[in-house]
């Protein structure tokens, strides 16, 4: 039986050693063994494409915050 699949981009912008263990733990959740028929597909903010944005069916944006801005690399997506 085919399993229909679903793909979750997930994007980040992780400057520092905080905001990059917390994309890890964020993977290893979206990609933990209970979750079924999701892809998981990690993105630098920088290197997305529009092609990536529009094969997702699911989003995640990871970016670290300034004043309540998001950061230029998630920013200019």
């Amino acid at each position: 039986m085919l399993l229909d699949v679903s793909r979750l981009l997930i994007v980040h912008h992780t400057p520092s050693p905080a905001l990059q263990a917390m994309f890890e733990a964020v993977v290893a959740g979206a990609s933990t063994p209970e979750i079924e028929g999701v892809e998981v597909v990690r993105k630098a903010a920088l290197s997305t494409t529009a092609v990536d944005v529009l094969e997702a069916d699911g989003y995640l944006l990871g970016t670290p915050a300034n004043l309540g801005y998001t950061s230029g690399g998630n920013a200019k997506k």
